[in-house]
């Protein structure tokens, strides 16, 4: 049984890892006031670019800097389109998720038609501390990528302390951009490098599937992992350590679809599928607790006379 539950929490923990990065950048995203719904899309890229990268050159990293150059393409095109011009948010992220759906299919019939492994991550575990029973192996046996989640998470959210003064900033501009405007904030310049950053961090994410976790690039390789990074958002309550909690309750959720069988509970798959979105749903409708969204959240800047 405990061989069962430690299988449990590493897979949880690594199923968590690309949706800590994702979500860590939609969560700056997001208090910013801009939602990217257009996660999934930068994901998707990433993971092709970087699976793209590693075949051509025979090098994981070099991969890894295709898929963080690819996800910030597709952050710049959402911030020209929902900073600069002003477009719905909502609908700049849809389309460009499937944008980059039907892209990264055509290329991956393009480029992967062999189906050999590609150059990827291994796991790097760190001695005494992945010998620590139950959770040794789930935080310290994980790949380079798998590391940096969790270091970008924690950077993240002890960034977004209201005690720095770009965490300040960052809150003033995603709760009242045209106040935020009058005391001599570069409001557009703001939102701009928070859509980039989530553009970085999901851009990673998508590598992370790629290179570390199936060292394959197939067809909608994220299967909506971007979407649930939104989701961790909104079930954290748009604060730091709520979300990465959200993460990792939601990655061990992933990895019980796969484990239950072997413990003999026999949960509908699909049952385990919405439990993320349940939570969400409890989170934002007041049932567990008070939350508010930021209140410039998908509202347009523009400066006035």
């Amino acid at each position: 049984m405990s061989a069962v539950l430690e299988e449990i929490l590493s897979g949880g923990v690594r199923l968590a890892a690309p949706l800590l990065l994702a979500s860590a950048g939609e969560l700056v995203s997001e208090r910013a006031g801009v939602l990217n719904l257009s996660v999934e899309g930068m994901m998707l890229t990433g993971a092709f670019a970087g699976a793209a990268g590693a075949m051509v050159t025979g090098s994981a990293v070099a991969g890894v800097a295709c898929a963080l150059v690819a996800g910030l393409l597709v952050a710049l095109i959402q911030a020209i389109l929902s900073v600069t011009l002003r477009a719905d948010q909502i609908v700049t992220g849809i389309t460009a998720n499937a944008l980059a759906l039907g892209a990264t299919t055509y290329g991956a019939r393009l480029l992967f038609t062999d189906g050999s492994s590609l150059e990827g991550f291994a796991a790097l575990p760190i001695p005494v501390l992945s010998e620590i029973p139950l959770i040794g192996p789930a935080l310290f046996e994980q790949t380079a990528l798998g590391y940096l989640a969790f270091a970008v998470a924690a950077a993240l959210a002890f960034g977004l302390s209201r005690r720095f003064t770009w965490g300040l900033a960052i809150d003033a501009v995603g709760e009242d951009t045209l106040t935020a405007d009058r005391c001599g904030l570069p409001v557009r310049l703001i939102r701009y490098a928070a859509v980039l950053l989530t553009g970085a961090t999901a851009g990673l994410a998508g590598a992370d599937l790629a290179l570390a976790e199936v060292h394959a690039f197939s067809d909608n390789i994220t299967g909506g992992v971007g979407y649930l990074a939104v989701v961790a958002v909104i079930a954290g309550r748009w604060r730091a350590w709520p979300t990465v909690l959200a993460c990792l309750f939601f990655g061990v959720a992933q990895a019980l679809q796969f484990a239950a069988p072997a413990v003999g509970l026999h949960v509908p798959a699909p049952l385990l599928v919405t439990i993320p979105y349940v939570i969400a749903l409890l989170a934002v409708s007041g049932l567990v607790g008070r939350s508010r969204a930021p209140s410039g959240l998908t509202v347009p800047f523009a400066r006035t006379a």
